[in-house]
């Protein structure tokens, strides 16, 4: 038995002095092959799909998503929405929403907007609760949109 004990003690030595003479470079560059492996999944995972929205973003995030085309639908009332709003938006009354929520794509990140941030917060919930699964409420609305010199028009 103390044979077998000391030949187990023998290799047990030999692999603790196999793993101190690893040189340090081969195991920084074992590490860094790992590391990149991990960031190419997680990039290429980015790549094919889109970021959750959060419940609510800013205008300046809005602006943000606005310039790469996430689609916008302006839930105000049609004389609202004729005084002012922002270009390429989809009209829809909040009263209209749950009926015509069909006319939306479902796998499209939308951002909902009202005057001021209330009726988008609604809007939100009426379409989260259609199916919607990336929809978002703009936080102050078309008002703080024009007030931060962000595109507007007027009229149909």
């Amino acid at each position: 038995m103390d044979s077998k004990n000391s030949k187990t003690r023998s290799t047990r030595k030999k692999i603790s002095r196999q793993k101190k003479n690893i040189p340090s470079w081969i195991l920084i560059a074992g590490s860094l092959v790992v590391l990149g492996v991990v960031l190419i999944f997680i990039f290429n995972g980015s790549k094919n799909s889109t970021p959750a929205l959060s419940q609510e973003i800013s205008v300046i995030d809005a602006y943000e998503l606005y310039q790469t085309g996430v689609l916008f639908v302006d839930v105000r009332e049609k004389d609202e929405w004729e005084q002012v709003h922002i270009p390429n938006t989809t009209h829809i009354p909040l009263g209209e929403l749950a009926r015509r929520q069909k006319e939306l794509p479902k796998d499209q990140q939308i951002v909902v907007v009202c005057r001021s941030g209330n009726r988008s917060q609604t809007g939100r919930e009426i379409l989260l609760s259609a199916g919607f699964t990336d929809v978002t409420s703009m936080s102050g609305g078309v008002k703080d949109w024009s007030a931060a010199g962000y595109p507007t028009i007027t009229g149909e």
